[in-house]
């Protein structure tokens, strides 16, 4: 009841009611907006005070007043009367029973940059959740799905939460989502629902520094494969342990002993194994040319089918397909020690002048390392394996390091296309770096918008 109706009831209107809160005013019920407003506000939020009940008996005194009163004499004569005689003061006003205003501006739409299956949900908080009455406990999510039905409960989530992603659900299928503030038990006033469905996009814009960095590689890529084929010279530094293969070849050949070749212990699968054949095939053309024997023995039978090829292929090149003899290349046997064992039996035996340990090695390395040393061959190894790096470091002349395995073939061959890749992956890693460094920097300096710019998300 405003000021208009108290005045037409026979009542002043109430200027009590003004200092108060919207929410805290609309409890008051509107007989008691018009009787007596500030001593009502007052009793309505601390009923110790008995003002209330001499307002309404002052107040029955008009006729008029009689139909408004009689409503009230449960409600408020009575508390108020037994509050006057009651022993000790009265309990205050239980707030938590009051039902907490409801979010506002409830939202759902579909999760950008995802494959499908989820629909985000967004509302405003609560005015009661941290401020106003601040009984906010917690709220609950809700939704309807076409085939309607009552509405199925999804998550019971904490005050000041104003986000809930629901996954999984169909793509294209509408549904409907209901978010309520709960004070304890008690539930806000219902509020509408909202609408979404869900479905794939085309694009992840949140990782777009990934795309700009695989464009720019292949660019970088792309230019220096062109320049190599059209004839410019492009800088290779120099590979110690490759510089020293037509050395180690042509002392063979001086001394007429063999040349073993090992290319690890992995499958054919194995990028290192890969990088191994490649220089087989060089140090092979250097053998045929030369007249040196070759020894390969080989711990995987599928191995052994492609270095066959490969060295038969490499006499060929050269001219002397004659010379090409199956036995050059055999198995021996996929067992770790037993495949070691043997080849430190033929170091042993046939003293080789060149031992070349290349591909992926394990515990073995230095077992066969420490035997070809012995023996005073010339001994170049390379390998990715870190753990059996320092044991061919010590024991050998030269040792292709991790990458410069994989280089190896780009820097004995000679191709456009492998020394384009080579040169445009090291400008590809030098940039990393410099933006790493640079990255680093400006973090220390706070300016985290940089990091910023390659968050994949």
């Amino acid at each position: 009841m405003d000021g208009r109706l108290c005045r037409a009831a026979g009542f002043p209107a109430g200027p009590g009611l003004a200092a108060l809160s919207p929410r805290v005013a609309s409890r008051i019920p509107p007989a008691l907006r018009c009787i007596a407003p500030e001593a009502a506000v007052r009793d309505m939020v601390n009923p110790r005070r008995p003002a209330l009940l001499a307002a309404v008996l002052r107040a029955a005194g008009s006729a008029r007043s009689l139909v408004l009163l009689i409503p009230l004499v449960g409600v408020l004569l009575i508390p108020h009367a037994r509050a006057e005689v009651a022993v000790g003061p009265a309990t205050p006003l239980d707030l938590s029973a009051v039902s907490p205003a409801p979010p506002a501006n409830i939202r759902a739409s579909d999760t950008p940059n995802d494959g499908g299956g989820a629909i985000t949900l967004r509302w405003d908080l609560s005015p009661d959740d941290g401020a106003g009455l601040g009984t906010v406990t917690g709220y609950v999510i809700s939704r309807v799905d076409t085939s309607g039905g009552e509405p199925m409960l999804l998550a019971a989530l904490g005050p000041g939460v104003d986000t809930y992603v629901d996954s999984p659900v169909e793509d294209g299928t509408p549904y409907t989502y209901f978010v309520t503030a709960m004070a304890g038990d008690v539930a806000s006033r219902g509020a509408g629902g909202t609408s979404a469905l869900a479905g794939p996009q085309w694009f992840n814009f949140g990782r777009t520094s990934v795309l700009v960095s695989i464009v720019g590689f292949a660019a970088l890529l792309i230019w220096f494969i062109s320049r190599a084929r059209r004839g410019t010279e492009l800088f290779i530094r120099k590979i110690a342990g490759l510089e020293a293969v037509d050395e180690a070849v042509g002392r063979a050949t001086e001394l007429g002993k063999p040349i073993l070749y090992v290319s690890g212990l992995n499958p054919m699968d194995d990028v290192a194994t890969l990088a191994a054949i490649n220089i087989l095939g060089r140090v092979a053309r250097r053998a045929a040319e030369y007249g040196s024997k070759l020894v390969v023995p080989c711990y995987d039978p599928m191995v052994m089918a492609v270095e066959q090829e490969v060295v038969k292929e490499a006499f060929l090149e050269v001219g002397r397909p004659d010379a090409y003899r199956e036995e050059m290349v055999f198995y021996v046997t996929n067992s770790q020690f037993g495949y070691t064992a043997a080849v430190d039996g033929i170091m042993v035996r046939d003293r080789p002048a060149t031992n070349f340990f290349m591909g992926y090695f394990y515990a073995e390395s230095l077992i066969l390392a420490e035997t070809g040393a012995s023996t005073g061959a010339i001994q170049i190894a390379g390998t990715d394996a870190v753990a059996q790096l320092p044991f061919f470091i010590t024991a050998c002349d030269y040792t292709l390091i991790g990458e410069e395995l994989y280089a190896a073939s780009a820097y004995l061959s000679r191709e456009p296309l492998l020394l384009g890749s080579l040169k445009g992956q090291d400008w590809a890693k030098l940039i990393l770096v410099v933006l790493a460094i640079t990255g680093a920097v400006l973090s220390v300096a706070r300016f985290d918008w940089f990091r910023g710019l390659f968050a994949a998300r």
